[in-house]
């Protein structure tokens, strides 16, 4: 491993970022080590600047972390039950290397960003806005806890995510026929199952297990391609298409020839 790459929606700690910390207990000191911020497209955005620094040959091997504690960051009361049934902990890795078969790997990645709807799903406090950061009165409010207009987000989503899938299929000269399975962040069941019939495919050709775990944000993705492998659900040479839209918003695709 010559580069680290995490992404999450927040790091253990205000700083450093959560990669120096994993270096340190992989015990694999100078490599860089980059945090990403990206919530729960965190992955994809990843995915895409490692897939850019190993094709311009300037890493050869790198670590591709997404992992998020959320139990300790939700109103766990009745006040706040809309959003702490929503979310999870978890955490996955890639190890992504260079190919000589052109034909396997990350074929192309979309990435997108507006930052007209950052309140629409964020955390306003602590802040870097305030001083102190965080005080008693702070913690009296239920600001300290993530808030989302979920109607608002759930039509953003299913919208952004069938449009972000074509967009990478347009490109890559692919139609919605040509993949074996979608890989989708792991929103909610209803975005996936509305994102589905938007693509005009069953169930069976989306991979869900947001019932076990719930939304783990940048954690999503990673888990669910391993768990799709371990269930033979993905062979050698499938085309899939991975996706994710989050706080932001920020949304993203890529296609992988596995």
């Amino acid at each position: 491993i010559d580069f680290i790459i995490f992404t999450s929606m927040e790091s253990d700690h205000v700083f450093p970022g959560c990669g120096c910390f994993l270096q340190e207990k992989l015990g694999i000191p100078g490599i860089p080590a980059m945090d990403i911020r990206n919530q729960c497209s965190g992955f994809l955005y990843g995915l895409a600047v490692a897939d850019q620094f190993i094709r311009t040959g300037m890493y050869k091997t790198i670590l591709l972390v997404g992992a998020e504690i959320q139990s300790t960051g939700l109103d766990l009361s009745t006040r706040g039950r809309d959003m702490a049934v929503l979310f999870g902990d978890g955490a996955g890795a890639a190890i992504l290397t260079a190919s000589q078969d052109t034909d396997r790997g990350v074929i192309i990645s979309k990435l997108h960003a507006d930052g007209q709807y950052t309140k629409k799903l964020w955390a306003e406090w602590p802040a870097v806005t305030h001083h102190p950061r965080l005080a008693p009165k702070m913690i009296k409010t239920d600001r300290i806890y993530p808030k989302m207009e979920g109607r608002y987000v759930f039509k953003h989503a299913v919208t952004r995510f069938p449009e972000v899938i074509h967009e990478a299929l347009d490109e890559a000269g692919y139609t919605i026929d040509d993949v074996s399975l979608v890989v989708p962040h792991q929103a909610n069941l209803r975005i996936t199952e509305a994102v589905a019939q938007r693509l005009g495919i069953g169930m069976d050709k989306m991979y869900s297990n947001i019932h076990k775990y719930g939304n783990t944000t940048a954690a999503t993705i990673p888990i669910c391609l391993s768990e799709a492998w371990e269930e033979k659900r993905i062979q050698e040479g499938d085309l899939l298409a991975l996706a994710a839209f989050g706080s932001g918003f920020t949304w993203a695709s890529a296609l992988v020839r596995w």
